[in-house]
């Protein structure tokens, strides 16, 4: 069906100490010491991974085809997903694999040039590294975004869906097994997506003419698109958009105190009878990208 993704309760311990003034990599929290991590990421691995990062204000996720949005930043390096210690490599077309690193909005920021999803036989663990290093390395703000199918039949493709809260259909949690030292066991998902960070980009929508939908983001496993019986379902709980993505990190993100702001590009409306494909999901983000690139932005000169 419908879409391809790609995926505020402040936690018992913020992220780790983004470092000084300087610029400086930032200084890792004990948190990361003396006890190893879930996921099979040693801690030594996720200081590694923090360190080659260096102090970040903010991290972005992007999804499927998304990466042209990076345009917008200011990039002082590209960082193969190889040279991060732990780093899972995206598996699926249109996911570029490596990190974007600069500035944008006035944040040192960590760009995330495609995610892995845990159809690709990944933990969800793993999939929501990406979060944990972010966090490690000083990010106080998270920005994902994500191609979604719509469920709600006054969407149109190509328009963008401000993630007001989600629906995890995974039946699964990155937060499974042993806590690391640094999260919350049962953090509050209230206000997962910050308000705050939603009124931002609802403002800079409406003076630069964007239509933005706000809606429910449900969260499945995929790979498979959904069947009839499926995208009824998903309606009936309250769905306006359905993906394969980002529910992971952003309870990842939560649990890790971390403010986060979501958007969806809404690439097909199913129904009955439509069919979609991978590549019908790539090109229908690409007219997107413009206008997603100043809602993120706004939303980062927003963020703390």
């Amino acid at each position: 069906m419908s879409r391809r993704c790609g995926t505020d309760a402040v936690g018992d311990s913020g992220p780790a100490d983004s470092g000084g003034d300087d610029g400086a990599p930032p200084a890792l929290s004990h948190a990361f010491r003396g006890t190893p991590l879930v996921g099979g990421v040693s801690e030594d691995a996720l200081a590694a991974a923090a360190l080659r990062l260096g102090a970040i204000d903010a991290a972005v996720i992007l999804g499927s085809g998304l990466g042209a949005v990076v345009a917008r930043a200011r990039v002082r390096e590209k960082v193969p997903i190889d040279d991060i210690a732990g780093m899972p490599r995206p598996r699926v077309a249109g996911h570029p694999g490596f990190v974007a690193l600069g500035e944008w909005s006035g944040k040192r920021v960590a760009i995330f040039m495609g995610r892995v999803h845990a159809y690709e036989d990944y933990t969800q663990r793993e999939v929501a590294y990406p979060v944990r290093v972010a966090a490690a390395a000083g990010a106080r703000t998270l920005v994902v975004t994500n191609a979604a199918g719509g469920l709600n039949e006054t969407f149109s493709p190509g328009e963008l869906m401000l993630i007001a809260d989600h629906l995890n259909f995974t039946n699964s949690s990155p937060l499974l097994g042993a806590p690391a030292p640094n999260e919350t066991r049962f953090p509050d998902l209230t206000e997962a997506y910050a308000s705050r960070l939603r009124a931002a980009a609802r403002a800079e929508a409406q003076r630069r003419g964007i239509t933005l939908r706000e809606g429910i983001y449900c969260g499945v496993l995929g790979p498979a698109y959904e069947t009839p019986a499926e995208v009824r379902f998903y309606r009936s709980a309250g769905g306006d958009a359905v993906g394969m993505s980002t529910v992971p990190e952003v309870i990842q993100a939560r649990a890790l105190g971390l403010e986060v702001a979501g958007i969806s590009v809404i690439t097909n409306v199913w129904h009955a009878g439509a069919s979609t494909t991978h590549e019908e999901v790539l090109a229908r983000v690409a007219g997107a990208v413009e206008p997603l690139s100043y809602l993120v932005e706004a939303i980062l000169t927003a963020a703390d």
